[in-house]
């Protein structure tokens, strides 16, 4: 009956596993990186009674560069990192006890041929050691949206790109800052002038969810692991 109980709620467990969703974190259209609303695009009125407005005009010699909300610019990607880490940690320790008891009166004091000598030995050795080395580059284009237009002048940004394929999705999001500065005569920018930048870049399906661990992995390779 034990082991009947047992296995029940294995199955129930890894049932439970089975069905949850791992690409439950990331979807499209997703309210951070969605574009501003349509209302937020219109002009506010205009109380000084001039016919022009702030970064509502337009020069026929100045570059047509984004300077208001929902204006588009196109981040082009060169990101490169490298990084390498090492480290080793050993330790031993060796430890050995005798006592042994003193004769008293010419005798060694006992109980049913049990003495009170006594001799430990303890024996124990740690050896760890961890390496690292990380290598990623990022290239590519996308084009995002202006969010919101800071006190200072400087623009936030965000935007997403999401590709169909036949074997799942994949995408890419980024956020950050740019100043106007920056930003070249043909509306771009390059990604390492964005200010903190949160850039993404995943898929979902089920070819990106072969390259998981799966959960019980997870377990095993997790710290709080106590062997």
């Amino acid at each position: 009956m034990k082991l009947l109980i047992g296995l029940s709620l294995a199955l129930t467990i890894l049932t439970g596993c089975s069905t949850v969703n791992p690409d439950n974190g990331v979807f499209p259209n997703d309210p951070d990186y969605a574009p501003v609303p349509s209302e937020s695009l219109k002009a506010p009125a205009n109380s000084s009674g001039s016919l022009y407005q702030a970064r509502y005009s337009l020069g026929l010699y100045t570059d047509q560069q984004a300077t208001r909300v929902g204006d588009i610019i196109t981040v082009i990607f060169d990101e490169q990192y490298q990084s390498s880490k090492s480290a080793q940690t050993k330790s031993d320790k060796t430890s050995d006890n005798s006592m042994a008891v003193p004769n008293l009166l010419g005798t060694v004091p006992g109980w049913k041929n049990l003495t009170m000598d006594s001799e430990t030995s303890n024996s124990r050795a740690f050896n760890g050691k961890g390496e690292a080395d990380r290598s990623n580059s990022l290239s590519g284009e996308i084009s995002v949206t202006v969010a919101e237009i800071m006190p200072n002048g400087n623009l936030k940004i965000r935007g997403e790109k999401w590709l169909t394929l036949s074997e799942g999705e994949e995408y890419i999001r980024i956020s950050g800052l740019v100043r106007p500065q920056d930003i070249t005569p043909d509306n771009t920018v390059a990604s390492t002038k964005v200010a903190d930048a949160r850039i993404s870049f995943g898929g979902r399906g089920s070819l990106n969810n072969s390259t998981r661990q799966g959960w019980g992995d997870k377990i095993l390779n997790s710290p709080l692991w106590p062997f």
